[in-house]
């Protein structure tokens, strides 16, 4: 039983502290494939997540990338400009989740 707790504990902790980035003005003309090749050029992309408007049918401008390291995310935050479809990207890194009962931004809820 108290192996499971550890291994529990080290989830949450990795889970907290990945290394993503949280990217908005994503153009409508752009899908996740498109993210994911060009935020590539910075680092293994182990995920990227582009939520839909089920009402839509069109992704929400907004998306998440997930890389294999810390290192990894800073280069990507080093470069001032990420253009994709003639559109400039804003990136910044996503804030570490809160713990229970509290408050968790848009930004944090779907990742």
């Amino acid at each position: 039983m108290a192996a499971s707790a550890v291994r529990g504990a080290v989830a949450l902790r990795t889970s907290i502290r990945r290394p993503v980035a949280f990217v908005r003005k994503i153009p409508w003309t752009a899908a996740s494939s498109e993210l994911r090749e060009h935020f590539a050029q910075f680092g293994h992309v182990r995920k990227c997540t582009v939520p839909f408007d089920k009402e839509t049918g069109f992704h929400k401008g907004m998306g998440w990338i997930q890389f294999s390291s810390e290192e990894e995310l800073q280069n990507v935050l080093q470069q001032e400009n990420h253009i994709l479809d003639g559109v400039k990207l804003h990136v910044q890194a996503r804030r570490p989740k809160v713990l229970q009962g509290d408050q968790t931004s848009d930004e944090e809820k779907d990742f």
